[in-house]
C-alpha cells in the first residue's frame, strides 16, 4: 500500500466519524428547545465521504473551487474541522443558532466555502459558469496573474432531476467549456425512493452529446481484485444485472443474507462459490458494498488519471449510508441513527467514551498524520480567499435635453463608458439571455466585442451587409452571449459577481433581461444574492408600459421582488439623470465591503455593498432639464426626493416611481389649478425607502429615539389631513406602506392583473394609471372629506 494512501484511508474513517457524531449530537444529545427535529442526512454524508477524501486530499490544488452536495456539509465541516479550519464549538452547535450550517454558506460559515449550496442544481451549474468567467479573465492583458483552476462540483444524482443543469450544459458546449469536473454521487438513491434503473446510461449519452467526458466509476479495489480471481468474471456479472432497489435491500440486510443470495444465484459454479465461502460474512459485506465511489484508492487513481482540461463528469457508484447501520435503506435520506445504533457504531469505529470530538481519534500515529495534512497541496496555503482593490468610477452624466427611455438612457451610459479607457469599463462583464439589442446592450457590444477564446469574424460585416450589430468575437471581447435561460444569466452573474474573491480579479458583471423574465430565474437570483455576489441585473423593458407585447412581456410583481431579495437594492427612474446619478452610485455600491453598521443619515447599511437591480421601460419621456442641486442627486440615491415640495397646508401627495411619473405630474397640474397646495413626490426606490425606515424603527425600539430615516424626513412636515395618492407601473403594494410612516391616508394605484395589447394610454386607462384616474382618486377623497365635516341638518 502506497504511504499516502494509508493515511487517506484515515480520514475517510477520521470524516465519517466526525461527520455523524456532529448530526447524532445535535439529534440525540444538545438539549432540544423545541419540538422540531434536526435532522442533517446522515446517509447522504457517508457516500460522499470517500469521495471527498480522495478529491481533497489527494486531487486539488489551491486555485481549484468547489461547490459541494448540499446534503455533504457535514462532511465538508468535518474536514474543516481536522485541517483546524473549524471550530468545535460551532461543531457541536450544528445546524443551531450561530453554528456550522446546515449547508454550506460563504457568508455564514467561518471555514473556507467557495460556493454557497442548497438549493440543489444550482451549486453544480454555477461551477461550469464559473469557468467561462475564469475564461473571460485569463483572456485580458489584466488578468494574466489570475489565481485559476478546475471548478468542481459534488452532486448527488438526484440533483440530475434538475432542468437546470441541462441548460448550463448546452451553454457550456457553446462556450467551448473546460476546466470543469462534476462527481456525480451516484448512489440510486433519493429523498422519496431509489433512482430508475439504467440512468447511467442516459447520463453518458447526455453528457457526452456535450463534449463531456464521462469517467465510470464502478468498482472498488477490492471488487476488482475479486474479478480477478477464479468465479470473479461471473460475480461481476451478477453485480451489473442486480437492481438498484435490491442492491439496497441486500446492503441494508448485511453480510450472511448476501450470502444466501449469492449463493442461491451463483452457488455450485464451484469457483464462484469458493470466491464466496473463502470470506466471512463482514469481508463479504465489505466487499459487496466496496463500489467505486466507496474506496478512497479507486477514486484517488480516477481523478489523478485526467491530465487534461476538457470537462469530465464522474460517475462515482456508492451505497447511501456506506460504512454505517443504515446503508442501503430506502428510508435513510432523512433517516438518523437510533442511540442503540451509535452506541454499537461507535464501538465498531473504535472511538472511545470521552473521545468523540477528538479529531484524530483512534489514529495510530498521530504526528505522521499531521505531517501528512500540513502538505496537502489544497490546503497549504491557508484561506483562498482573494481580494482586489476596489476600481475607481469615472464621472457619469447624460444629456437631457431630449425625449429618452431610461432603457435608452442606459444604453448611452454604457456607450460613453465605452468609448473610455477606464478602468472601471476595461473590467465590465455584460451577458444577456438572447436580448441583448433589445434591452440597450447593441452601443456596448458593437465597441468591446463578444467574448471567445478564439476570434470569430462577423459574417456579415465581410459580405458587407448592412446591419446595425457587428457581432465580433475575440479574446478581448467584454460581453459573453447567452441563450435563452435566465437560470444561466443569474448563475453566471453570481460566478462573476464572485470574481474578486475566487481569481483576484475584480468584473463589474452587468446582465439584462426582459423585466418580467426575472421571474424565470428567480431561484438562480436568490442563489446569487446569498452568496454576497456583487452584479447589476437590468430589467427592461417592464410594466404594461410595454403596451403593444401584451400580458406575456409585461410585469406585475417585479418590483416586490425588488423590494423583499436581500442583498439587491433595487430602483426604477423615471428619468435619464436619474439613472445616471443612480449607476454612478452603483458602480461604487457593488465593490463595498465594509461593516454593517447602518448609516445614521438614511439608517441603511450602504457600507456593506451589495447587487443592484434596475427596472427601465422604453417609453420616451420628455426630460425635466438639467437638474444639479443635492437634494436631487442625494435624494435619488437614497430613494426619493420632492419633484414639487409640498406646502405647510397640503392637501395632497402624488407619490409615483418608474415610467408613470407623466401622468403623475400631468394629474398634479389639473389638481393644482383648484388646489395651490400639491406635493410630488418621486421614488426611484421603494426598496431603499422602505428598508430606512424599518431599520430606523428598529433603532427607535432600541433607544435611540432620535434615529429617522429618509422617507420620515419627507413627509415629516406633512399635515394630517394630507391624502397620499402612490403610483406605479407594477403592484399598488409597492408603495402602498407609505401611508404608515406618519399615518395619512393613502390609496395606491397599480397593476395587479394581466394587461393586454394596447397603446400606452389605452392601457393606463384600463388600470387606472393615467393623469384622469389620479385626479378621480384625488376628489373622490376629498367630497369625502367635504361631506365628513358638513353640519348635519338639524
Amino acid at each position: 500500500m502506497r504511504p499516502d494512501l494509508t493515511h487517506l484511508k484515515t480520514i475517510e474513517q477520521r470524516l465519517l466519524w466526525l461527520s455523524h457524531w456532529m448530526i447524532h449530537n445535535a439529534n440525540h444529545i444538545r438539549p432540544k428547545a423545541d419540538g422540531i427535529k434536526i435532522g442533517g442526512h446522515q446517509a447522504s454524508s457517508a457516500s460522499m465521504v470517500s469521495i471527498m477524501t480522495a478529491l481533497y486530499f489527494s486531487a486539488l490544488k489551491p486555485g481549484d473551487r468547489v461547490a459541494v452536495k448540499p446534503h455533504a456539509s457535514p462532511v465538508f465541516h468535518a474536514m474543516q474541522y481536522l485541517m483546524g479550519n473549524q471550530t468545535r464549538e460551532k461543531m457541536e452547535n450544528f445546524r443551531g443558532f450561530g453554528g456550522v450550517q446546515s449547508y454550506p454558506s460563504r457568508t455564514k460559515d467561518v471555514d473556507d466555502v467557495d460556493f454557497s449550496t442548497g438549493s440543489v442544481g444550482l451549486g453544480v451549474g454555477i461551477t461550469a459558469l464559473a469557468s467561462l468567467v475564469q475564461d473571460f479573465i485569463t483572456a485580458k492583458d489584466w488578468g494574466q496573474d489570475a489565481r485559476t483552476g478546475r471548478m468542481v462540483a459534488l452532486a448527488g444524482d438526484a440533483e440530475l432531476d434538475e432542468g437546470n443543469i441541462y441548460e448550463v450544459l448546452q451553454e457550456g458546449w457553446k462556450n467551448d467549456l473546460r476546466n470543469c469536473w462534476w462527481i456525480i454521487d451516484y448512489n440510486r438513491q433519493s429523498l422519496d425512493g431509489i433512482v430508475r434503473e439504467g440512468l447511467f446510461e442516459r447520463i453518458e449519452k447526455i453528457f457526452g452529446a456535450f463534449g463531456w467526458d464521462v469517467v465510470r466509476v464502478k468498482y472498488g479495489a477490492l471488487q476488482r481484485a475479486a474479478f480477478e480471481e477464479p468465479g470473479g468474471e461471473a460475480l461481476r456479472a451478477w453485480i451489473d444485472a442486480c437492481p438498484n432497489q435490491e442492491y439496497s435491500a441486500l446492503t441494508y440486510m448485511g453480510g450472511a443474507v448476501w450470502r444466501q443470495r449469492l449463493m442461491d444465484d451463483l452457488g455450485d459454479q464451484g469457483e464462484v462459490s469458493a470466491l464466496i465461502e473463502k470470506r466471512s460474512d463482514d469481508e463479504l459485506a465489505e466487499l459487496m458494498e466496496n463500489l467505486g465511489g466507496n474506496c478512497v484508492e479507486t477514486m484517488a487513481d480516477a481523478f489523478a488519471a485526467v491530465t487534461h482540461d476538457r470537462p469530465v463528469c464522474f460517475l462515482a457508484y456508492t451505497v447511501k449510508g456506506w460504512g454505517t447501520p443504515i446503508a442501503g435503506h430506502k428510508d435513510n435520506h432523512g433517516g438518523l441513527m437510533t442511540k442503540s445504533q451509535m452506541t454499537e457504531w461507535q464501538a465498531h469505529m473504535g472511538v472511545a467514551a470521552g473521545e468523540e470530538w477528538d479529531p484524530f481519534a483512534t489514529v495510530s500515529d498521530p504526528a505522521a498524520l499531521q505531517g501528512f495534512l500540513r502538505q496537502v497541496p489544497f490546503f497549504a496555503e491557508g484561506p483562498r480567499r482573494h481580494f482586489d482593490a476596489p476600481l475607481p468610477v469615472p464621472a457619469i452624466a447624460i444629456d437631457t435635453s431630449r425625449e429618452i427611455s431610461t432603457q435608452m438612457a442606459f444604453g448611452k451610459i454604457l456607450d460613453d463608458l465605452s468609448k473610455g479607457s477606464s478602468e472601471l469599463a476595461a473590467r465590465i462583464l455584460t451577458t444577456s439571455p438572447d436580448v441583448t439589442g433589445t434591452t440597450g446592450l447593441g452601443p456596448w457590444v458593437n465597441r468591446r466585442k463578444l467574448f471567445a477564446r478564439e476570434v470569430q469574424q462577423d459574417a456579415f460585416i465581410e459580405h458587407r451587409i448592412p446591419s446595425t450589430a457587428k457581432w465580433n468575437f475575440a479574446p478581448e471581447g467584454q460581453h459573453l452571449e447567452l441563450g435563452i435561460a435566465e437560470m444561466n444569466l443569474f448563475l453566471l452573474l453570481g460566478a462573476a459577481g464572485l470574481s474578486h474573491s475566487l481569481f483576484g480579479k475584480r468584473l463589474i458583471p452587468i446582465g439584462t433581461v426582459y423585466d418580467p423574465f426575472v421571474c424565470r430565474g428567480l431561484d438562480a437570483l436568490n442563489y446569487a444574492c446569498y452568496q454576497d455576489a456583487r452584479f447589476m441585473i437590468v430589467g427592461t423593458p417592464s410594466g404594461v408600459t410595454l403596451a403593444p407585447e401584451g400580458g406575456a412581456h409585461q410585469s406585475i410583481g417585479t418590483p416586490l421582488i425588488g423590494m423583499s431579495q436581500d442583498g439587491l437594492a433595487a430602483f426604477e427612474p423615471a428619468f435619464a439623470d436619474e439613472l445616471a446619478v443612480i449607476m454612478e452610485w452603483a458602480f461604487n455600491y457593488l465593490q463595498r465591503d465594509g461593516e454593517g453598521d447602518p448609516d445614521e443619515r438614511t439608517w441603511l447599511r450602504d457600507e456593506t455593498g451589495g447587487s443592484v437591480y434596475l427596472r427601465l421601460t422604453t417609453s420616451p419621456m420628455e426630460q425635466p432639464g438639467k437638474r444639479a442641486d443635492e437634494d436631487f442627486r442625494q435624494g435619488s440615491i437614497d430613494g426619493g426626493y420632492w419633484l414639487r415640495k409640498p406646502g405647510p397646508n397640503c392637501d395632497v401627495v402624488i407619490a409615483y416611481q418608474g415610467a408613470v411619473a407623466p401622468e403623475a405630474i400631468k394629474a398634479a397640474g389639473i389638481i393644482g389649478e383648484s388646489r395651490r397646495d400639491v406635493g410630488v413626490l418621486a421614488v426611484t426606490s421603494a426598496d431603499r425607502l422602505n428598508a430606512g425606515w424599518s431599520a430606523a424603527q428598529r433603532a427607535r425600539s432600541r433607544g435611540n429615539a432620535a434615529a429617522q430615516s429618509h422617507i420620515e424626513t419627507l413627509m415629516g412636515g406633512l399635515p394630517p389631513h394630507c391624502k397620499v395618492i402612490t403610483v406605479i407601473d407594477g403592484h399598488p403594494a409597492t408603495l402602498a406602506w407609505l401611508g404608515g410612516v406618519a399615518g395619512h391616508q393613502t390609496v395606491p394605484l397599480g397593476v395587479e392583473h394581466f394587461g393586454q395589447t394596447g397603446t400606452i394610454g389605452d392601457l393606463y386607462r384600463h388600470h387606472g394609471l393615467d393623469a384622469a384616474a389620479i385626479v378621480a382618486k384625488v376628489n373622490g377623497l376629498t367630497a369625502g372629506k367635504r361631506v365628513s365635516n358638513a353640519v348635519p341638518a338639524g
